[in-house]
């Protein structure tokens, strides 16, 4: 049996409907400066916690994240109270006056399996068993336009559209200590043995459509990656009898079929009422085995009358409208199945974490940080800086409110954590929750959520 979704959309929905080749997934960076937050070594290495711990299983860090540039608002509408797609002829096409030349909707998650952590062998040691998941679509206006106003002009050009997505387990090791001959000095480091499950990646640079006599020339240039167990491509036949990728086959096979390793390195200095710290996390990769490839084999051209990019009543609407969109792109790209090439290696994407930290010397249990944070991950990258006040009051409590500035936008975060001998507990956002569709769906596309409940002793 066939996967209705067809090809193009195959990454994209995976990342939409939870909401690459470079993988993310990180830690509530609302923490970073928050004394007794448990999880803050998996954000810098060199971090330590005062007293040992273990997780509750499956509880101990969740880690729920929406990211985006082009909100969920731009993609479904409310027309007489139903929520419609925006290709319903009722949602007028001013809205595309509001959307970024190439938007972006993402989602992360890392859950926290089991963890530990001791002091050991002259400073702080942590073991950490994670799942770990990522999805992500950058989406060019001028796909938007098309879908939405169909073939009305002579020549259209989409470019720079992609998606990802990736779900791995991951093992990791920490160590942690202060480093005697430099007074403040603390120095970390955790190796990660990771375990891959599925990765995906589409990248869509050139689809030029130029209409001639009484057909479209086409000029385009894609390839997708699929790494998920022992799935393959489905083809069609193209009026010119030669076959194309229109979607996939029966997903099956899945389980591990990825190694690799990953490491993070960080270091801590104190300096009077200051700290200041710097660390790089998930310098590694994870080697997948079984990828399916589809490609068109560098820039192709041909000519067809097979598409028309129309919208109509008659189409329903849904599952209906994504099946039409994505079948008139199937016979657009034409790619072809180029069979099981063997051996990937994808790179983790790296994160930089750079921060400073005052602490008020006249109430010591109150200070304020600045940490910036950036993700190198070619087409996905982006960077944050946010600013942080920390409090903590009385022993068995800490807070911390900050706001952030960035890539996706102004931000507001706060975290609360109660924390005793025997037991601990906390809750945050990175990004506050907004508006929610009906479905808890955030409409504006940035979210986060983060809890944990702990066992220090």
């Amino acid at each position: 049996m066939k996967i209705n979704n067809k090809f193009l959309m195959a990454a994209g929905m995976i990342a939409a409907s939870v909401s690459s080749l470079s993988i993310q997934a990180q830690n509530t960076t609302s923490g970073y400066f928050l004394d007794n937050y448990t999880y803050r070594y998996q954000m810098n290495p060199a971090f330590g916690n005062e007293t040992n711990f273990v997780s509750f299983p499956g509880l101990g860090n969740l880690n729920l994240a929406m990211r985006g540039s082009m909100h969920l608002t731009d993609i479904f509408h409310v027309v007489d109270g139903k929520t419609v797609l925006f290709t319903n002829p009722e949602v007028s096409a001013s809205f595309l006056n509001n959307v970024p030349k190439v938007g972006r909707i993402g989602f992360d998650l890392k859950e926290n399996i089991l963890s530990g952590g001791w002091k050991a062998w002259g400073g702080y040691n942590t073991v950490s068993i994670n799942a770990r998941a990522f999805g992500v679509i950058n989406v060019p206006r001028t796909f938007l336009e098309l879908m939405k106003e169909g073939l009305s002009n002579r020549t259209y050009s989409i470019s720079d559209m992609s998606a990802s997505a990736s779900a791995w387990a991951e093992i990791a090791l920490n160590h942690s200590r202060e480093i005697p001959m430099i007074p403040g000095l603390r120095v970390g480091a955790a190796v990660k043995f990771e375990l891959g499950m599925a990765n995906v990646q589409a990248n869509f640079r050139e689809a030029d459509l130029a209409l001639g006599t009484d057909a479209w020339t086409a000029r385009t240039n894609a390839d997708i990656y699929m790494n998920l167990g022992k799935t393959r491509f489905a083809t069609e036949i193209n009026n010119e009898n030669r076959p194309y990728v229109s979607g996939i086959d029966d997903i099956s096979g899945i389980g591990v079929n990825g190694f690799g390793m990953a490491f993070d390195l960080g270091a801590t200095y104190k300096w009077n009422d200051f700290d200041f710290s710097l660390a790089i996390n998930d310098l590694g990769w994870i080697s997948y085995s079984n990828t399916a490839m589809a490609s068109t084999n560098g820039t192709k051209e041909f000519t067809t009358d097979a598409y028309t990019f129309e919208i109509t009543d008659s189409d329903g609407g849904g599952q209906d409208v994504i099946d039409r969109m994505t079948d008139d792109l199937g016979r657009l790209y034409q790619l072809e199945d180029m069979g099981n090439t063997g051996t990937r290696n994808v790179a983790m994407g790296a994160t930089l974490n750079v921060g400073v930290n005052y602490t008020l010397p006249m109430y010591r249990r109150l200070h304020f940080g600045i940490l910036s944070s950036s993700r190198f991950q070619k087409y996905y990258t982006w960077t944050e800086v946010r600013v942080s006040a920390n409090v903590n009051p009385v022993d068995c409590f800490s807070a911390d409110v900050n706001v952030a500035f960035g890539t996706y936008g102004a931000a507001f975060g706060w975290l609360l954590n109660f924390y005793h001998k025997g037991f601990n507990i906390f809750l945050g956002m990175d990004n506050t929750l907004g508006k929610l569709a009906r479905q808890g769906i955030p409409l504006n596309s940035n979210a986060s959520v983060n809890l944990g409940i702990n066992f220090p002793f």
